[in-house]
């Protein structure tokens, strides 16, 4: 018997229904998969149903790593690493449907680390992700509401995402304290294109230091107290950080951009 590790936010999905609910999202049959933090299989066992062309699993807890080898033998690939040490970019030549239960601990991590390292030729087709639900909402909120901020915008920015469903503690073992919530993600086709994608994560960043604060002194920071930028956009500097919408933040790293070059 396997137990669930809380030092790697480890909760493993044993809910058929939803299971069955995940894999049914899209048209599996002979896609390349990816899976998340498969723990002991039962959505991969969902998702090899399918009959996907291949399954390749990415588990960092060494013994679920073998108790997977043994399961599913050369049904699928087990790389036993952790997730946010491995460059995505260089595990095929092909595009992956990725599926995730993602530790909830490194969850926001994962997902800011796949955005900002995205290139050309991107890795996946469709991303299909478990959060805590607090963190999905997030990621899914509009501006001008307090769950509104950076995790918000940098997904936003290369990703549109569509809310599946919430999920209950009941579906899992052991049972979580809060709610999770699936999200369903596609790579856009236009976006702002910026010269290094870390430009964007350091103004956000900088702006949502104080989110309570009125936006001037981040501002001030990052253009030397010119408000030329913020007049010919028309930025209101008494605003707060989520007061200020995706566009606006995509313009303003651009601006940002042209400053430094």
């Amino acid at each position: 018997m396997i137990k669930a590790k809380k030092s790697l936010g480890q909760n493993f999905l044993i809910d058929k229904n939803i299971i069955d609910k995940i894999v049914n999202i899209l048209e599996l049959k002979n896609k390349n998969i990816l899976e998340i933090g498969p723990g002991t299989g039962n959505l991969t066992e969902g998702i090899l149903k399918k009959n996907p062309k291949k399954i390749l699993v990415i588990e960092k807890d060494n013994n679920l790593a073998s108790l997977l080898k043994e399961k599913f033998k050369d049904k699928i690939e087990v790389i036993n690493k952790d997730i946010l040490k491995i460059n995505e970019n260089t595990l095929s030549n092909q595009t992956f449907t990725v599926f995730g239960n993602l530790p909830y601990n490194i969850s926001t991590e994962i997902l800011s680390k796949w955005v900002l390292n995205l290139e050309d030729k991107i890795w996946f087709d469709s991303l299909i992700l478990m959060f805590q639900k607090e963190v999905a909402d997030r990621i899914i909120s509009n501006f001008n509401t307090k769950s509104y901020g950076r995790l918000t915008i940098l997904a936003n920015w290369r990703l549109d995402i569509k809310k599946i469903c919430d999920i209950n503690p009941m579906s899992f073992q052991p049972k979580p304290k809060i709610d999770s919530t699936v999200l369903f993600f596609r790579p856009k086709k236009n976006f702002y294109s910026f010269k290094n994608s870390k430009n964007l994560e350091k103004v956000t960043r900088i702006f949502f230091m104080h989110r309570r604060k009125m936006i001037k002194k981040p501002y001030y920071q990052l253009f030397n107290g010119d408000i030329s930028i913020s007049a010919k956009m028309g930025i209101d500097l008494n605003s707060r950080p989520q007061n200020l919408d995706f566009e606006t933040y995509f313009k303003l790293t651009k601006e940002y951009e042209n400053l430094r070059s």
